[in-house]
Protein backbone atom coordinates (compact mmCIF):
# COMPACT_ATOMS: atom_id res chain seq x y z
CA UNK A 1 0.00 0.00 0.00
CA UNK A 2 2.74 2.45 0.96
CA UNK A 3 4.69 1.68 -2.22
CA UNK A 4 1.61 2.58 -4.28
CA UNK A 5 1.20 5.80 -2.34
CA UNK A 6 4.85 6.70 -2.93
CA UNK A 7 4.42 5.97 -6.64
CA UNK A 8 1.31 8.18 -6.75
CA UNK A 9 3.14 11.04 -5.06
CA UNK A 10 6.19 10.67 -7.27
CA UNK A 11 4.16 10.72 -10.49
CA UNK A 12 2.49 13.98 -9.43
CA UNK A 13 5.84 15.57 -8.63
CA UNK A 14 7.11 14.50 -12.06
CA UNK A 15 4.12 15.74 -14.08
CA UNK A 16 3.12 18.92 -12.24
CA UNK A 17 5.78 21.65 -12.05
CA UNK A 18 3.64 23.43 -9.44
CA UNK A 19 4.09 20.56 -6.98
CA UNK A 20 6.93 21.47 -4.63
CA UNK A 21 7.01 18.64 -2.10
CA UNK A 22 5.47 15.31 -1.15
CA UNK A 23 3.84 16.97 1.87
CA UNK A 24 2.11 19.47 -0.40
CA UNK A 25 0.82 16.65 -2.61
CA UNK A 26 -0.50 14.69 0.37
CA UNK A 27 -2.26 17.62 1.98
CA UNK A 28 -3.64 19.85 -0.80
CA UNK A 29 -3.91 17.82 -4.02
CA UNK A 30 -7.53 16.69 -4.58
CA UNK A 31 -6.47 14.36 -7.38
CA UNK A 32 -4.32 12.41 -4.95
CA UNK A 33 -7.12 12.33 -2.38
CA UNK A 34 -9.59 11.09 -4.99
CA UNK A 35 -7.35 8.17 -5.97
CA UNK A 36 -6.74 7.14 -2.35
CA UNK A 37 -10.43 7.34 -1.43
CA UNK A 38 -11.39 5.45 -4.55
CA UNK A 39 -9.16 2.57 -3.54
CA UNK A 40 -11.05 2.33 -0.26
CA UNK A 41 -14.38 2.51 -2.06
CA UNK A 42 -13.31 -0.03 -4.67
CA UNK A 43 -12.15 -2.46 -1.98
CA UNK A 44 -15.54 -2.20 -0.28
CA UNK A 45 -17.32 -2.70 -3.61
CA UNK A 46 -15.37 -5.81 -4.60
CA UNK A 47 -16.00 -7.36 -1.15
CA UNK A 48 -19.74 -6.86 -1.46
CA UNK A 49 -20.14 -3.77 0.72
CA UNK A 50 -21.97 -1.77 -1.93
CA UNK A 51 -23.54 0.97 0.19
CA UNK A 52 -20.35 1.82 2.13
CA UNK A 53 -18.53 1.93 -1.20
CA UNK A 54 -21.07 4.37 -2.64
CA UNK A 55 -20.96 6.46 0.53
CA UNK A 56 -17.15 6.76 0.38
CA UNK A 57 -17.38 7.69 -3.31
CA UNK A 58 -20.07 10.27 -2.52
CA UNK A 59 -17.97 11.77 0.26
CA UNK A 60 -14.91 11.81 -2.02
CA UNK A 61 -16.93 13.65 -4.65
CA UNK A 62 -17.97 16.25 -2.10
CA UNK A 63 -14.39 16.66 -0.87
CA UNK A 64 -12.55 16.70 -4.20
CA UNK A 65 -15.04 17.54 -6.96
CA UNK A 66 -14.06 14.28 -8.70
CA UNK A 67 -16.76 11.63 -9.10
CA UNK A 68 -15.51 8.08 -9.54
CA UNK A 69 -17.86 5.14 -9.36
CA UNK A 70 -16.50 2.61 -6.83
CA UNK A 71 -16.69 -0.18 -9.43
CA UNK A 72 -14.36 1.63 -11.82
CA UNK A 73 -10.85 0.20 -12.13
CA UNK A 74 -7.91 2.57 -11.75
CA UNK A 75 -4.29 1.53 -12.21
CA UNK A 76 -1.15 2.84 -10.56
CA UNK A 77 0.40 6.30 -10.98
CA UNK A 78 -2.86 7.82 -12.25
CA UNK A 79 -2.92 11.60 -11.87
CA UNK A 80 -6.11 13.66 -11.83
CA UNK A 81 -4.64 17.13 -12.49
CA UNK A 82 -6.92 19.93 -11.17
CA UNK A 83 -9.74 17.55 -12.16
CA UNK A 84 -12.74 19.50 -10.84
CA UNK A 85 -15.82 18.08 -12.53
CA UNK A 86 -14.30 14.79 -13.63
CA UNK A 87 -16.78 11.89 -13.91
CA UNK A 88 -15.65 8.27 -14.21
CA UNK A 89 -18.39 5.73 -14.89
CA UNK A 90 -19.03 2.32 -13.39
CA UNK A 91 -17.38 0.11 -16.03
CA UNK A 92 -14.55 2.49 -16.88
CA UNK A 93 -10.96 1.28 -16.64
CA UNK A 94 -7.96 3.59 -16.38
CA UNK A 95 -4.52 2.13 -17.06
CA UNK A 96 -1.23 2.81 -15.32
CA UNK A 97 0.32 6.22 -15.77
CA UNK A 98 -2.73 8.00 -17.17
CA UNK A 99 -3.31 11.72 -16.68
CA UNK A 100 -6.81 13.19 -16.62
CA UNK A 101 -7.55 16.91 -16.52
CA UNK A 102 -10.55 18.91 -15.33
CA UNK A 103 -13.99 18.51 -16.81
CA UNK A 104 -13.35 15.08 -18.32
CA UNK A 105 -16.16 12.53 -18.61
CA UNK A 106 -15.54 8.83 -19.09
CA UNK A 107 -19.17 8.08 -19.80
CA UNK A 108 -21.45 5.49 -21.29
CA UNK A 109 -23.94 5.48 -24.14
CA UNK A 110 -25.89 2.39 -23.11
CA UNK A 111 -28.51 1.91 -20.42
CA UNK A 112 -28.19 -1.89 -20.20
CA UNK A 113 -26.97 -3.17 -16.86
CA UNK A 114 -24.13 -5.65 -16.81
CA UNK A 115 -22.64 -4.48 -20.09
CA UNK A 116 -19.39 -2.66 -20.78
CA UNK A 117 -20.74 0.88 -21.09
CA UNK A 118 -17.68 3.03 -20.33
CA UNK A 119 -14.26 3.33 -21.98
CA UNK A 120 -11.03 1.56 -21.18
CA UNK A 121 -7.90 3.72 -21.18
CA UNK A 122 -4.60 2.02 -21.86
CA UNK A 123 -1.32 2.89 -20.22
CA UNK A 124 0.00 6.49 -20.23
CA UNK A 125 -3.07 8.01 -21.86
CA UNK A 126 -3.62 11.77 -21.53
CA UNK A 127 -7.23 13.00 -21.51
CA UNK A 128 -7.26 16.78 -21.76
CA UNK A 129 -9.56 19.33 -20.14
CA UNK A 130 -13.23 19.09 -21.06
CA UNK A 131 -12.89 15.95 -23.18
CA UNK A 132 -15.74 13.44 -23.30
CA UNK A 133 -14.93 9.79 -23.97
CA UNK A 134 -18.25 8.02 -24.43
CA UNK A 135 -18.72 4.31 -24.97
CA UNK A 136 -17.34 0.91 -24.11
CA UNK A 137 -14.32 0.99 -26.42
CA UNK A 138 -10.55 1.08 -25.90
CA UNK A 139 -8.23 4.08 -26.03
CA UNK A 140 -4.82 2.62 -26.84
CA UNK A 141 -1.60 2.97 -24.89
CA UNK A 142 0.06 6.36 -25.14
CA UNK A 143 -2.91 7.98 -26.88
CA UNK A 144 -3.83 11.64 -26.37
CA UNK A 145 -7.32 13.12 -26.24
CA UNK A 146 -7.36 16.83 -27.08
CA UNK A 147 -9.18 19.44 -25.00
CA UNK A 148 -12.98 19.42 -25.46
CA UNK A 149 -12.82 16.50 -27.88
CA UNK A 150 -15.83 14.18 -28.01
CA UNK A 151 -14.56 10.64 -28.60
CA UNK A 152 -17.14 8.05 -29.62
CA UNK A 153 -14.94 5.40 -31.27
CA UNK A 154 -11.71 3.55 -30.44
CA UNK A 155 -8.43 5.46 -30.52
CA UNK A 156 -5.35 3.53 -31.71
CA UNK A 157 -2.28 3.32 -29.53
CA UNK A 158 -0.10 6.41 -29.85
CA UNK A 159 -2.69 8.41 -31.78
CA UNK A 160 -4.21 11.79 -30.93
CA UNK A 161 -7.96 12.46 -31.07
CA UNK A 162 -9.16 16.05 -31.59
CA UNK A 163 -12.40 17.79 -32.47
CA UNK A 164 -16.16 17.17 -32.25
CA UNK A 165 -16.69 14.39 -33.10
CA UNK A 166 -13.09 13.44 -32.56
CA UNK A 167 -10.87 12.85 -35.57
CA UNK A 168 -7.79 10.68 -35.31
CA UNK A 169 -4.25 11.95 -35.94
CA UNK A 170 -2.17 8.77 -36.24
CA UNK A 171 1.28 8.47 -34.77
CA UNK A 172 4.13 8.91 -37.22
CA UNK A 173 6.34 6.45 -35.39
CA UNK A 174 3.66 4.04 -34.10
CA UNK A 175 5.21 4.52 -30.68
CA UNK A 176 3.93 7.83 -29.37
CA UNK A 177 1.48 10.54 -30.35
CA UNK A 178 4.30 12.73 -31.65
CA UNK A 179 3.40 15.47 -29.22
CA UNK A 180 6.77 15.99 -27.62
CA UNK A 181 10.29 14.69 -27.59
CA UNK A 182 10.47 10.97 -26.86
CA UNK A 183 9.93 9.97 -23.24
CA UNK A 184 8.69 13.46 -22.29
CA UNK A 185 5.24 14.11 -20.88
CA UNK A 186 2.90 16.36 -22.88
CA UNK A 187 0.52 18.42 -20.77
CA UNK A 188 -3.06 18.66 -22.06
CA UNK A 189 -2.23 16.38 -24.98
CA UNK A 190 -0.93 19.25 -27.09
CA UNK A 191 0.02 18.04 -30.56
CA UNK A 192 2.36 19.64 -33.05
CA UNK A 193 0.31 18.16 -35.85
CA UNK A 194 -2.73 20.02 -37.18
CA UNK A 195 -6.34 19.02 -37.11
CA UNK A 196 -6.79 16.60 -40.04
CA UNK A 197 -9.89 18.50 -41.16
CA UNK A 198 -7.83 21.70 -41.41
CA UNK A 199 -5.20 19.82 -43.38
CA UNK A 200 -7.85 18.58 -45.81
CA UNK A 201 -9.32 22.07 -46.24
CA UNK A 202 -5.88 23.58 -46.83
CA UNK A 203 -5.28 20.91 -49.46
CA UNK A 204 -8.49 21.89 -51.24
CA UNK A 205 -7.58 25.58 -51.04
CA UNK A 206 -4.12 24.93 -52.50
CA UNK A 207 -5.59 22.76 -55.25
CA UNK A 208 -8.20 25.38 -56.22
CA UNK A 209 -5.58 28.11 -56.20
CA UNK A 210 -3.27 26.04 -58.41
CA UNK A 211 -6.06 25.26 -60.86
CA UNK A 212 -6.99 28.95 -61.19
CA UNK A 213 -3.35 29.79 -61.84
CA UNK A 214 -3.12 27.18 -64.60
CA UNK A 215 -6.39 28.37 -66.20
CA UNK A 216 -5.13 31.98 -66.18
CA UNK A 217 -1.91 30.87 -67.88
CA UNK A 218 -3.87 29.00 -70.54
CA UNK A 219 -6.05 32.02 -71.36
CA UNK A 220 -2.98 34.25 -71.52
CA UNK A 221 -1.34 31.84 -73.94
CA UNK A 222 -4.46 31.67 -76.11
CA UNK A 223 -4.64 35.48 -76.09
CA UNK A 224 -1.05 35.73 -77.35
CA UNK A 225 -1.74 33.21 -80.12
CA UNK A 226 -4.91 35.08 -81.13
CA UNK A 227 -2.91 38.32 -81.45
CA UNK A 228 -0.73 36.89 -84.25
CA UNK A 229 -1.44 38.16 -87.80
CA UNK A 230 -4.02 36.14 -89.69
CA UNK A 231 -5.31 34.47 -86.55
CA UNK A 232 -8.91 34.88 -85.51
CA UNK A 233 -9.50 36.09 -81.95
CA UNK A 234 -10.86 33.09 -80.05
CA UNK A 235 -10.67 34.41 -76.49
CA UNK A 236 -14.14 34.82 -74.91
CA UNK A 237 -14.92 38.16 -73.35
CA UNK A 238 -15.44 36.62 -69.91
CA UNK A 239 -12.18 34.65 -69.92
CA UNK A 240 -10.40 34.84 -66.55
CA UNK A 241 -7.02 36.15 -67.61
CA UNK A 242 -6.18 37.38 -64.08
CA UNK A 243 -6.14 35.34 -60.87
CA UNK A 244 -8.58 36.37 -58.16
CA UNK A 245 -8.62 33.34 -55.83
CA UNK A 246 -7.86 34.54 -52.27
CA UNK A 247 -5.91 31.51 -51.07
CA UNK A 248 -4.04 33.37 -48.33
CA UNK A 249 -7.24 34.77 -46.84
CA UNK A 250 -8.92 31.35 -46.80
CA UNK A 251 -5.83 29.76 -45.27
CA UNK A 252 -5.90 32.33 -42.46
CA UNK A 253 -9.56 31.54 -41.79
CA UNK A 254 -8.80 27.81 -41.54
CA UNK A 255 -5.80 28.32 -39.28
CA UNK A 256 -2.05 28.13 -39.49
Amino acid sequence: MFSRLRADIRCILERDPAARSAWEVITVYPGFHAVVLHRWAHACWTHGFKWPARFIAHWARWMTGIEIHPAAKIGERVFFDHAMGVVVGETAEIGDGCTIYQGVTLGGTSLYKGTKRHPTLGRNVVVSAGAKVLGGFVVGDGAKIGSNAVVIKPVPAGATAVGIPARIIPSKTDESADVAEPQKFSAYGITQDDDPLSQALRGLVDSASGQEHQIALLWQAIEKLSAQPGTKDCVPGDAARDESFEADKLTQLIGK
